[in-house]
C-alpha cells in the first residue's frame, strides 16, 4: 500500500467536480482531502492506472497531478483526516448512537432513488 497526491486543476469546476471527488473517493482504501482540488489517496493502484481511471472525466483543459508521496507532510491553516472508502450495506443496531454516512435508508418502491452526479 502507498500514498498517492492526486491534485487537479479544472477549466470548467461546475461541470465535473463532483463526479471527480466521487471517483477519487472510490480508488482506495482510505482518503483525505485537505485542500478543495488536493487528495491523498492509499490504495495499492499505480500512478498510471489511477490516471486512466481519472482521464475520461477531464476536459481538454483541465490538468492533472498523481505522485506517490511519503506520509510526512508539512500543512498550514488546514488539517489532514483520512475517511475509509464508503462501503454500501453497512449494519448498524437500532439502539447505536453511530450514524453511517451515507446512511442505509429503505426507498419506496414508486420513489427510486436518484443518480449520482454526471459530467456536463
Amino acid at each position: 500500500m502507498h500514498t498517492l497526491i492526486i491534485s487537479y486543476d479544472l477549466a470548467k469546476p461546475h461541470c465535473n467536480k463532483h463526479v471527480l471527488a466521487q471517483a477519487i473517493m472510490a480508488l482506495g482504501q482510505s482518503w483525505a482531502r485537505p485542500l478543495e482540488q488536493t487528495w491523498y489517496v492509499r490504495t495499492e493502484a499505480r500512478e498510471e492506472k489511477i490516471e486512466a481511471q481519472l482521464a475520461g472525466l477531464l476536459d481538454p483543459d483541465d490538468g492533472l497531478l498523481i505522485q506517490a508521496v511519503k506520509d510526512d507532510a508539512v500543512l498550514t491553516n488546514t488539517a489532514l483526516r483520512w475517511f475509509r472508502q464508503r462501503r454500501a450495506g453497512v449494519e448498524i443496531g437500532a439502539d447505536s448512537n453511530v450514524i453511517a454516512f451515507p446512511s442505509p435508508h429503505v426507498y419506496p418502491d414508486d420513489q427510486p432513488e436518484l443518480p449520482l452526479a454526471t459530467a456536463c
